[in-house]
């Protein structure tokens, strides 16, 4: 028998009737002779409604504090579960993130995990009882509550899975696993029955939202495989884990991510002078914007083009940066588009198959798809296009690549 972490989002612990459907899920688990240590979120809409509360008497909250107030909404759910575990004569622990003594870092709203005392567990295990363990918290060396930042639960259960060194750490979420693309807008697309962490952390960086990109990282980092269930359905999700030996086996493309929120800025005719690139972008970082894809043309009379991509959220504040930093270089002028996104191809094949940017190249051109800008990983292709043109990009190559065939199909 197994010793499963299992992690329920808040749209699984929603409401009461949630909660007491997740206790039957758990009580069948544990009557197949399952060890488990459950991890839930707080119930869906509850931290909204604490950051609200917080806002209404603060502008910025006083981060302690604020970890103090946030740290709450898994708390309720820790205690409801646990009593209608007990109910169904399942015993059952709760316990919040200080009492494991989850020791985080002390930087409030975003703490990350530097060590587990996984000792009451472990005893509480041994004496047949479920443990269960508000996701999303900590505490600090000082005994100060802490939490992990959005979707920290995640990154709870898989912490406490390399802890335990579980079977399996497995998400339940309001989808029942990870997708070849959105299906919203590929009807066609496929549920994959496995993925790479090197593939899902590209598919989550790039607009993917099934997990919590630190999440995956720490699980592959201590090979804690990780597999993406539906509270809501029966199925057996999507299993996460380390690359197959037998890459010849492994589809070449994996799954199409994409992402809406990006911008687009160009400082044109700046001259081509050693340094230039950082007298561009150091302005630009020191505002605390991050960048994404960046391309350089230099034109015959050695004055270069410089494009690069930001948050669309970041787009005002970076292009004023920007306007600025083109007086400081001599720049001719500074163009913006803030209606482009990004379309990105994943898949460890990629490692061991030419010609895969052609075919993608070959898709978007039949379909009349402009490419503005290109970026390229071991396992990754991103373009940057026109945003109108997105959707159809998406099925132009879901349909290329045959991602709708199942995997012995490819």
């Amino acid at each position: 028998m197994a010793l499963l972490v299992q992690k329920f989002g808040g749209t699984s612990v929603g409401t009461v009737d949630r909660i007491e459907a997740v206790a039957d899920k758990v009580k069948a688990f544990r009557e197949a002779g399952h060890d488990l240590v459950i991890v839930v979120s707080a119930m869906s809409g509850e931290t909204n409604r604490l950051i609200s509360l917080a806002k209404e008497i603060m502008e910025e909250p006083t981060p302690r504090e604020f970890d103090v107030l946030l740290s709450t909404g898994e708390q309720v759910t820790i205690a409801l579960l646990c009593m209608a575990l007990i109910k169904r004569g399942v015993e059952a622990r709760s316990y919040t993130g200080a009492q494991v003594r989850i020791v985080t870092d002390s930087v409030f709203n975003k703490a990350r995990i530097q060590s587990i005392d996984d000792c009451n567990m472990r005893a509480d295990l041994q004496a047949g009882r479920v443990v269960v363990v508000a996701g999303f918290q900590g505490v600090d060396e000082q005994g100060n509550i802490t939490t992990l930042g959005r979707g920290g639960s995640d990154t709870t259960a898989v912490a406490l899975a390399a802890a335990l060194k579980a079977d399996e750490c497995q998400i339940y979420t309001d989808v029942d696993g990870v997708y070849t693309t959105d299906p919203r807008v590929v009807d066609t697309a496929r549920r994959l029955d496995k993925i790479t962490f090197e593939e899902m952390i590209e598919m989550a960086s790039l607009g993917s939202k099934v997990l919590q990109i630190r999440s995956v990282e720490f699980a592959g980092k201590y090979n804690v495989p990780l597999r993406v269930l539906s509270s809501f359905q029966e199925g057996p999700g999507t299993l996460i884990t380390l690359e197959d030996e037998n890459v010849m086996e492994q589809p070449v493309v994996s799954g199409i991510a994409f992402n809406r929120d990006e911008a687009k800025l160009t400082i044109a005719g700046v001259p081509d002078t050693p340094g230039v690139a950082l007298r561009i972008l150091q302005p630009i970082s020191e505002a605390n914007i991050e960048v994404d894809m960046i391309v350089q043309n230099v034109s015959a009379d050695n004055r270069t083009d410089f494009t690069f991509t930001v948050h669309r959220n970041d787009y005002r504040r970076a292009l004023d940066v920007l306007q600025n930093v083109a007086k400081d270089v001599a720049a001719l002028e500074v163009k913006s588009d803030n209606k482009i996104a990004k379309v990105s191809i994943v898949g460890v094949g990629m490692r061991s198959h030419a010609g895969v940017a052609t075919k993608m190249f070959k898709a978007l051109s039949q379909e009349g798809i402009n490419i503005q800008m290109i970026s390229t990983s071991e396992i990754k292709i991103s373009v940057v296009i026109d945003e109108k043109y997105l959707e159809l990009a998406v099925r132009a190559l879901h349909s290329a690549f045959e991602l709708h065939k199942p995997e012995d199909n490819h």
